[in-house]
């Protein structure tokens, strides 16, 4: 009889096959689960999310198609074979997160790690669904594949919902690698309850058991690897840690000094944060005459804010910052407030958890002082904070008279990346004028001074523990090798700076 014929084919009626089918939405949910974990930790710990995102993703598409090549070479037991694929997946999936995170303190090449896992994980799951598809060889062809592939990318779908707005935000990536794992190893075992031939694979079952066992402990003591993951990168006591829809915020503490660490970067130490703070707020504001509306995008930590509440003429401040959980931490615990001197509950302070790009081109108003305080441009997410048509948008809310003011990185380890913010800067129809201070936690800073027209060449500002009406004026004394040189300008469609930053600091790093 021809294929497909209702004599000669079976339907998917019965449970075997439902739960075959099931499974088919459960490896495709978990396997790229697995994908979207070693990309987000990748961008985590090595920076350039476009980059990470980009070679993660094909590795494990490469290793996926070498393993549905490789699938042609299985001629008998396809049932024995998936369930073992299930199980090593859930193994090196389930630890993962786990292993990686434990792994980047302590080995040198740790690319070489992310990338073994990533194609070790991406090769088995390309086994997955050819096996799944033998394995239903008994139904109609048309159908099997028709349903197979169904599942499979709707569990594509659900991963890629479930990460965002689920999983990082509740589990975070450890947690969500044993949880996925454990779905994996369970998969295994229901196909060993339910199949007729599942009863013949006894050392597959009690492996199946003791993988779940293995991986609810390893999802019980989550919390407890994560610290210990991060005091070994860190070198300090962590006191604090939290993932976050949008980054890893760790604090430590070694006798007085505080850390803030934003995805294993360091953001501020207690111990020299006012040069800092001091240096990137009171040059632009002592050069407002009447500063009464400042607007800070970025500076969730309220320290930026700290200074600019200093001046007594200041009746708004605006602050934009795209994390709520960052705002939040520094607006409710005690030794954080300490810090910044409540500046974030300030009844002067209104803050405003919206990505800063987009605020910007929305927003309506001006301000006298405009404090620009983002993360160094790592990636392009972060890149686009610093090109011509975000620095266009920032204009635009500039008042009369008023003066904008932009962390840009060291002059020092990186200087074309930082005078293509000036150019940048400039090419935004603003006149420009760098700056520096030592900052001992990060050595030489560099910061923009941007104005619509001439920027004012005194400052008259609250004097601080660093800057003074006498030091102010070295800080635009640029030596040889910090002098300016020619750059491009950075632009969305290019994104130059991004990778300027990188190749300066991948070369002062080693």
């Amino acid at each position: 009889m021809a294929e497909g014929d209702p004599a000669t084919t079976r339907t998917f009626a019965s449970a075997p096959a439902a739960a075959l089918l099931a499974s088919a939405f459960v490896v495709a949910t978990c396997g790229l689960i697995y994908e979207l974990l070693a990309s987000t930790l990748a961008s985590y710990l090595l920076g350039d999310s476009v980059t990470q995102f980009s070679t993660v993703i094909g590795s494990y598409l490469f290793a996926m198609g070498m393993g549905s090549w490789c699938s042609r070479y299985v001629k008998r037991d396809e049932l024995r074979l998936f369930v073992r694929v299930e199980l090593l997946i859930a193994v090196l999936g389930g630890f993962s997160a786990a292993g990686l995170f434990l792994l980047f303190p302590i080995v040198d090449h740790f690319r070489v790690a992310l990338y073994g896992l990533v194609l070790a994980i991406g090769f088995l799951v390309g086994l997955e669904i050819p096996l799944l598809i033998r394995i239903l060889r008994g139904f109609d062809f048309r159908e099997v594949v028709s349903n197979v592939l169904t599942f499979d990318y709707v569990g594509a779908l659900a991963a890629s919902l479930l990460f965002p707005l689920v999983l990082m935000p509740y589990l975070g990536m450890i947690r969500t690698g044993f949880a996925f794992g454990f779905l994996n190893a369970a998969v295994a075992l229901a196909l060993l309850m339910v199949l007729p031939r599942g009863g013949r694979l006894r050392m597959e079952r009690v492996a199946a058991v003791l993988i779940l066992i293995a991986l609810a402990a390893g999802f019980a003591a989550s919390d407890r690897l994560q610290r210990w993951a991060e005091v070994a990168g860190y070198g300090e006591p962590v006191i604090y840690a939290e993932s976050t829809r949008f980054q890893r915020i760790v604090i430590t503490r070694r006798d007085a000094d505080l850390r803030l660490y934003l995805n294993g970067n360091l953001q501020f130490s207690s111990r020299d944060e006012y040069r800092y703070h001091e240096a990137l707020v009171h040059p632009a504001m002592g050069r407002v005459a009447d500063p009464r509306n400042v607007l800070i995008l970025g500076g969730g930590d309220g320290l930026a804010a700290r200074e600019v509440l200093r001046y007594p003429q200041v009746r708004s401040l605006t602050l934009v910052d795209l994390d709520p959980g960052m705002t939040g931490l520094f607006q409710k615990s005690g030794m954080l407030t300490a810090l910044n001197k409540g500046s974030l509950t300030d009844p002067r302070t209104r803050v405003i958890n919206a990505d800063g790009f987009r605020w910007a081109r929305e927003a309506t108003g001006s301000y006298d002082a405009i404090i620009v305080d983002f993360p160094d441009p790592v990636d392009y997410s972060i890149g686009k904070l610093y090109t011509e048509t975000f620095y266009r948008a920032a204009a635009r809310l500039l008042a009369p008279g008023g003066m904008m003011v932009v962390q840009s990185t060291s002059p020092l380890v990186a200087p074309k990346a930082y005078w293509t913010v000036a150019t940048t800067i400039e090419a935004a129809g603003l006149t420009a004028r760098g700056y520096h201070a030592y900052v001992p936690s990060f050595g030489e800073w560099g910061f923009i001074l941007a104005a619509r027209g001439a920027i004012p060449a005194q400052a008259r500002f609250p004097e601080g523990r660093f800057l003074t009406a006498a030091t102010e004026p070295q800080l635009y004394d640029f030596p040889p090798d910090m002098a300016r040189r020619p750059t491009g300008v950075n632009r969305l469609d290019n994104q130059i700076l991004v990778r300027e930053f990188a190749e300066a600091w991948g070369k002062y790093e080693g």
